[in-house]
């Protein structure tokens, strides 16, 4: 059984300026962002949004700027309301929340990280990691205790008592992340929450969100406007153009099946031997072949590729965690995938992408 979407967001649209509602008639008729703001004045932010985000998952959104992700992730916990429609988190609808329901959700139940940090610089780490829980009322020791636990687990053990401009852009954004997981909410919003950061110290920082994640299963809602990052942290990407989303896939089908050629121009330069795996370019198993030796699912095609080309015949049965076997892989079909020319099976989907995704994750991590 399924579980139900830890987010649902329908028919979601929001137009900025003073007769949003009057709009929303031009905005249903497709009327471009363009049009819109040059012939009415209004901006259109987004546009019929529908969006199913798995609890436990990491969803991120992505898009060049002006594409409306900022505005989206915003919706979800009403620091934007909407023009039309509605976001529910565990079946609730958000919109409904008068104000004390509302102070009580954000309080408890879902925490935001932004790109700037948005630390307090008159209070030290600890005191900033420890805000959220004093706005909870807990005792002075539960937070503190809670609070230390956090600055130690993001590797900031000894700096309780720095203030914010003692440390550096990674540092700080590690007391924003310790921050909002000190409340424990089951929701955590991160809003380009890297982006500011030196491409090491990003590195760093996902490699960091990765590994709580596997302790923690938050539903996390990430936003970025690079495509690598996405591919490595998220779960399903949600890629945004003018206001809507054209494509909300796994990374994997992203890059093997785009919606349109403005998706394709954004997996253009990705290196597809280090991000593609051999799940999901694999062809069905012929019954009662079995070749050696066996090659996992999750293995990126650059992993896969020693292995296949040394396999006899130059061909490997795939298989899953379990060891089961789900389908088989050659070296042409490598090639043809690393050229972007994927053999048709492996295209179409013939019966392997279940077996696939069952494998690893949407972006190729094994699943925990």
């Amino acid at each position: 059984m399924t579980d139900a979407p830890a987010i649902r967001i329908r028919d979601l649209s929001k137009v900025f300026g003073d007769n949003a509602q009057e709009m929303m008639p031009l905005v249903h008729d497709g009327i471009s962002k363009q049009e819109l703001l040059e012939v009415h004045g209004h901006v259109l932010g987004l546009r019929d949004i529908e969006l199913d985000i798995a609890p436990r998952s990491i969803q991120v959104v992505m898009g060049l700027s002006g594409s409306g992700k900022s505005t989206l992730v915003r919706h979800v916990n009403r620091l934007i309301d909407p023009t039309e429609g509605e976001v529910r988190v565990d079946d609730e609808n958000v919109l409904d929340l008068d104000r004390v329901a509302l102070r009580q959700f954000r309080r408890h139940r879902i925490s935001m990280v932004f790109q700037r940090f948005a630390l307090f610089p008159h209070r030290t780490v600890m005191e900033n990691v420890e805000y959220g829980l004093t706005i909870q009322r807990l005792a002075r020791k539960e937070r503190r205790d809670r609070a230390a636990r956090w600055v130690d687990r993001v590797g900031l053990g000894g700096y309780e008592d720095s203030y914010p401009h003692h440390l550096s852009g990674g540092m700080q954004q590690r007391v924003g992340l310790a921050r909002a997981l000190a409340t424990d909410a089951e929701i955590l919003l991160m809003d380009e929450a890297f982006s500011a950061l030196d491409p090491l110290i990003r590195a760093d920082m996902r490699t960091l969100l990765l590994e709580l994640q596997a302790e923690l299963h938050k539903t996390i809602v990430f936003v970025t406007h690079d495509l690598e990052e996405a591919i490595e942290i998220g779960d399903r990407i949600a890629i945004l153009r003018d206001g809507e989303v054209i494509q909300n896939d796994n990374a994997q089908d992203v890059i093997l099946k785009p919606a349109d050629d403005y998706i394709s121009d954004f997996t253009r330069n990705i290196n597809r031997g280090r991000v593609l795996v051999v799940g999901s370019i694999m062809q069905p198993l012929p019954p009662g072949l079995e070749p050696p030796p066996q090659c996992p699912a999750e293995l990126t095609l650059e992993e896969a590729l020693p292995v296949v080309t040394t396999a006899p015949g130059e061909e490997c049965c795939v298989v899953d965690p379990d060891g089961k076997p789900v389908g088989m892989v050659s070296t042409i079909g490598l090639m043809l995938a690393l050229a972007g020319q994927q053999s048709d099976a492996a295209a179409g989907g013939n019966g392997h992408d279940a077996a696939a995704n069952g494998a690893t994750g949407g972006n190729g991590r094994p699943r925990t």
